[in-house]
């Protein structure tokens, strides 16, 4: 009986090493569409408090996650399917003007990934990697484009502090990788991540209201392990869920012990509300209806229609 359960054990474990091996990429289709339609909320956790309209910025400049549009595609669905909010996409840095900031009632950040060595996607697109993405600037003084770019990223900050939402995914949390003060409103700066691999992600308080979509139990799927950095530290932020170390594989694993590891929380900065989410890297995660509910419960945070308590908790 010990031999078969052992044999039972190994060949559940290559299965499953087969199955992470097997997420791969896959292009954005109706087919996959309808798919996550069908899994997503028939209606908001609860009813909004006025007409919403968010921004959803997916460019990157650095490392391009292939699940981008996915998640582009599934906040749409989430908005069209439940009434939540109206989405408008973008990938233009022209977005976070003051003045068509205004426009909006939330901002999510999908994936937007700088390039070493600034860290900075507005300094990509205005300086360093200009030619790219940003051939319409050339022809202003290096100096003037440099300070656009900080200009805008202290808008954004603005815009939460007077009361806006922010929602970030992902990868978006190495957008401006080295602000301090970028870092402080988010509540981490991205520090690195071992291989993928099966990351089993639990519920730090079962009864809060942002969690509800686990039913108090873990989310486990197939992502990179974020590790974070900066502000992460002081754990300003009322955590949502933590990431299991002890189940990581990781060549250094001095690393990604001795320390909780959440991989979203949210947190308020000024009067507005923030909510970052590590989950995922792949698009394979979202067909899993708890990430679909979980992700317009956070985005229904940022808006200010679902109440919860952002309180970081006692030492």
């Amino acid at each position: 009986m010990r031999t078969k359960t052992f044999l039972a054990t190994i060949a559940l474990a290559t299965a499953f090493t087969l199955r992470a091996e097997a997420l791969k990429p896959f292009p954005v289709t109706p087919e996959w569409e309808s798919k996550i339609r069908a899994l997503a909320p028939e209606k908001p956790r609860v009813a909004p408090r006025a007409e919403r309209r968010i921004l959803v910025f997916s460019l990157s400049t650095g490392f391009q996650h292939w699940v981008t549009p996915h998640t582009a595609a599934v906040l749409r669905i989430l908005a069209e399917k439940t009434g939540a909010c109206r989405v408008e996409p973008s990938d233009d840095i022209e977005a976070f003007s003051p003045e068509r900031l205004k426009g909006f009632d939330a901002v999510v950040l999908n994936n937007n990934c700088s390039a070493n060595p600034d860290r900075h996607l507005f300094l990509d697109v205005l300086v360093t990697k200009v030619d790219q993405y940003g051939e319409k600037y050339k022809a202003l003084p290096e100096g003037e484009r440099r300070a656009k770019a900080l200009a805008l990223e202290q808008s954004l900050i603005r815009f939460v502090e007077n009361g806006g939402g922010l929602m970030a995914v992902h990868g978006a949390i190495v957008i401006f990788n080295k602000s301090e003060p970028f870092g402080e409103m988010l509540g981490g700066n991205f520090a690195f991540h071992p291989k993928q691999q099966e990351v089993v992600a639990t519920p730090v308080e079962p009864d809060h209201p942002l969690v509800a979509a686990f039913g108090g139990k873990p989310f486990t799927h197939i992502d990179e392990p974020y590790i974070f950095s900066g502000a992460y530290a002081k754990k300003n932020f009322r955590p949502l869920l933590v990431m299991d170390t002890s189940r990581l594989e990781h060549k250094d694993m001095s690393q990604i012990t001795g320390d909780v590891r959440y991989i979203s929380w949210i947190k308020t900065h000024g009067k507005g509300r923030v909510f970052y989410v590590s989950p995922s890297h792949n698009a394979q995660s979202f067909e899993d209806p708890r990430l679909l509910r979980y992700f317009l419960d956070g985005l229904q945070y940022t808006l200010g229609d679902l109440d919860a308590d952002a309180t970081p908790p006692k030492p």
